[in-house]
């Protein structure tokens, strides 16, 4: 059965762009489109299709607004176009607290340039986003420690300040979960853990807002984090988790060492790693792997560095990126844990780690924040 597609932007020339492309895959069809957030809310409901792609800058209303609106009335999986700049990068971590579930840059030369590649891209996105968890689309994220007011729709002036305070959503239904996913770990036994390493990718930056901003400015571990995010992206989320967490964050440098209450985020297009002395090496992302930067890569390092020192968490993500660095982390002696299957976007790299038989324990994304405290304090 095909994916449909509502396509929502203000270019003439992006919405048929866009549309040719997903509509020359036999199994998406292209099912309407908008030119504003308003004609998107409206379209969603009347088609009621099962994925969306969003511009954020649209007249009469933006896709922000927009986001916030469908998830609201009709909860559907959208797609957001964002620029590669810092400003994008914050406008587009504000679409996902609003309830989007990942996005791609928006590039008129590459779709010129390099159709193909776009086409791959585009279309492997959708697909993967129509197999979302739509009960997580119900789930507003937890709230910050302190929360800052804000206004309801972005503006220029809004780019430095914290997310707005995400819209009540209506009561998730119930939804079947695997025997793995639906099972309850024990709370964890306490342990001096030199490291706290979490992995994550599609709904990353959501899920990783909600636990580490349960965690105390004491929290005694060092923690690092991979999410698979462009260049141009992790800075001003570093920048947007700092603000809201009650523990440091920032984007992880070369020669960055690690401390208790800071939480170091890999840099996008780069690998991060760590040694025995607790410093941390940035390396050039190398063409031969598909994620840069890649959990395999970290965790492996974590592996060699730590032996049984180290507390891994895999989060909501497509693929098995983690499965293999959880293994050598595993072999030595450390403690991996998967976010349940009922609270990820997408059960991808949780699944394999428990698949792989990996896992210590199955958490639910609400329970992980505390769950550390409990581990490590």
């Amino acid at each position: 059965m095909a994916v449909k597609v509502l396509v929502v932007d203000d270019s003439g020339f992006f919405r048929r762009r866009v549309s040719e492309i997903l509509s020359a895959d036999p199994s998406i069809q292209v099912v309407g489109t908008a030119t504003n957030g308003k004609e998107a809310i409206d379209q969603a409901i009347a088609l009621k299709p099962d994925v969306i792609t969003m511009d954020y800058e649209m007249p009469m209303m933006d896709g922000i607004t927009a986001v916030r609106h469908i998830m609201q009335r009709c909860p559907t999986p959208v797609l957001m176009f964002s620029s590669l700049t810092h400003e994008g990068a914050r406008v587009t971590l504000d679409a996902l607290d609003a309830g989007a579930v990942d996005f791609l840059p928006k590039n008129f030369e590459d779709i010129s340039r390099n159709p193909e590649k776009v086409k791959q891209l585009l279309c492997e996105k959708v697909h993967s986003i129509s197999r979302s968890n739509r009960r997580s689309l119900f789930s507003a994220p937890a709230p910050a420690p302190a929360p800052v007011a804000a206004p309801a729709a972005p503006t220029s002036s809004s780019f430095n300040r914290p997310a707005p305070a995400p819209v009540a959503r209506p009561a998730a239904p119930p939804v079947r979960t695997s025997a793995a996913s639906a099972a309850h770990s024990p709370a964890p036994k306490r342990k001096a853990y030199k490291l706290v390493a979490i992995g994550t990718s599609t709904g990353g930056p959501v899920a990783l807002q909600r636990v580490l901003t349960q965690l105390p400015a004491n929290f005694p571990a060092p923690i690092v984090l991979i999410q698979h995010m462009p260049a141009a992206f992790t800075k001003a989320f570093a920048e947007r988790l700092d603000k809201l967490c009650r523990i440091s964050v920032k984007e992880a440098e070369d020669g960055d060492i690690l401390r208790p209450g800071l939480a170091l985020l890999a840099p996008g297009g780069k690998q991060m790693m760590v040694d025995a002395r607790g410093a941390i090496k940035i390396l050039p992302g190398d063409e031969r792997l598909n994620y840069k930067p890649c959990v395999d890569i970290t965790f492996g390092s974590a592996a060699k560095s730590y032996g049984d020192k180290v507390l891994a968490v895999v989060l909501t993500g497509m693929g098995a990126d983690g499965r293999e660095g959880a293994r050598l982390l595993k072999q030595g002696g450390s403690a991996i844990w998967a976010q349940d299957e009922a609270s990820c976007v997408i059960y991808g790299m949780p699944m394999a780690i428990v698949k792989a038989d990996l896992a210590d324990a199955v958490y639910s994304l609400d329970d992980i924040g505390k769950h550390l405290v409990e581990a490590c304090l």
